[in-house]
């Protein structure tokens, strides 16, 4: 039997009004993608240097943020330099105003980064309070003895450890 062009006029509407809803993946992909961007742009608000629980800094009231550069830490008998040991300090003898391994280490970072800047390179000691500052006059004269001379030392905030 031949139906009218109503009834199948009816019938494609129906059909197309009780169809299952689909999930359009296009316009969910593009919100997530801007989501991502928002947050990594404003993410990069927030300084926080690599700090290691062996390593209890020495508090300070400055108000500048910190900057990430070259690191040097000293921990236990280790002079790390980007968490890579480059000295012992049983090996340091007393009477050299430098420390040879530290030296090689950086003269390696220095002829990598190329020409050195006038002010030259910039460097960031990590040591704790109880650290001796016959070792840590050590450590900044050879940084500026193999052109690291804007030496920056790690301290812990006074603001962040009374709200903390």
């Amino acid at each position: 039997m031949k139906t009218s062009r109503r009834a199948r006029r009816i019938q494609r509407h129906y059909r197309r009004m009780h169809r299952p809803g689909g999930l359009n993946l296009v316009s969910l992909m593009d919100i997530f993608t801007i989501l991502v961007f928002f947050l990594m742009v404003n993410s990069s608000d927030v300084k926080v240097m690599q700090n290691t629980a062996d390593v209890p800094l020495p508090q300070s009231t400055a108000d500048k943020e910190a900057v990430e550069t070259l690191m040097v830490q000293v921990i236990g008998q280790s002079i790390l330099v980007q968490g890579r040991e480059v000295a012992r300090l049983d090996g340091i003898e007393t009477g050299d105003s430098t420390i040879g391994g530290l030296a090689d280490e950086l003269a390696w970072v220095r002829n990598r980064r190329g020409q050195v800047p006038e002010l030259g390179h910039e460097v960031t000691i990590m040591a704790g309070r109880s650290t001796d500052y016959r070792l840590l006059r050590k450590i900044m004269q050879t940084c500026i003895d193999e052109d690291f001379r804007r030496v920056r030392l790690a301290v812990e905030s006074a603001k962040e450890v009374g709200n903390g």
